[in-house]
């Protein structure tokens, strides 16, 4: 037998032996799997979102028919039951118009219902706009399908001129292309701060 073939028997012998001793090394100096995982809920979170079917951080975001972007999140929603209706917690809206002004909405809670296109903001509504209107309320409800909005109670706010006050406030566009205008009606009142309209 020649010292070739006196090799190629020596390595068959060895590197079967080589990866035994590599694969036990491998087992043996490998670190121990953590089994006791902590998980970011506590169980009483977890019970809450299967009975309730808790959603966490949903986002919403559509376009008009005229292309204008509409964007709404909250922290959690739930789905609701027979008796209940869906409804979600720190509950935000964004408004991008097509002239590029932006209106800007949050509320404690409130709820989506895309088969009617709407929105409702409910409690400590906030309404802000890019021209440096601020309107409070207790309820809004908004369209999903177009830049359209009302309050069916009281409204407070401030704007360039003063401070204002009204029983019920609309905005949307009076033409099908034209521009949204914000509208204040029955018994509205306005305290005039000439110092304001001069910035």
């Amino acid at each position: 037998m020649d010292s070739h073939s006196r090799m190629v028997q020596f390595l068959k012998v060895l590197l079967p032996l080589a990866a035994i001793v590599l694969l036990s090394t491998v087992f043996l100096l490998s670190r121990s799997i953590e089994t006791n995982v902590t998980v970011p809920f506590t169980q009483r979170d977890i019970e809450e979102r299967l009975a309730d079917q808790v959603v966490t951080l949903p986002n919403y975001r559509g376009t008009t028919r005229k292309g204008e972007e509409v964007q709404i999140e909250a922290t959690k929603a739930t789905q609701g039951t027979k008796n209940s209706v869906p409804t979600a917690s720190d509950f935000k809206g964004r408004l991008g118009l097509s002239d590029g002004g932006v209106i800007t909405l949050d509320s404690n809670s409130g709820m989506i219902r895309p088969d009617k296109n709407t929105a409702i903001f409910v409690g400590d509504v906030v309404i802000i706009t890019t021209d440096g209107i601020k309107v409070t309320t207790d309820l809004l409800n908004t369209a999903l399908d177009e830049i359209r909005g009302d309050t069916p109670g009281q409204v407070d706010g401030t704007g360039i001129i003063g401070n204002f006050s009204a029983g019920r406030m609309t905005f949307g566009t009076e033409k099908k292309d034209g521009p949204v205008h914000i509208i204040f009606t029955d018994g509205v009142k306005l305290v005039y701060e000439p110092e304001k309209a001069e910035r």
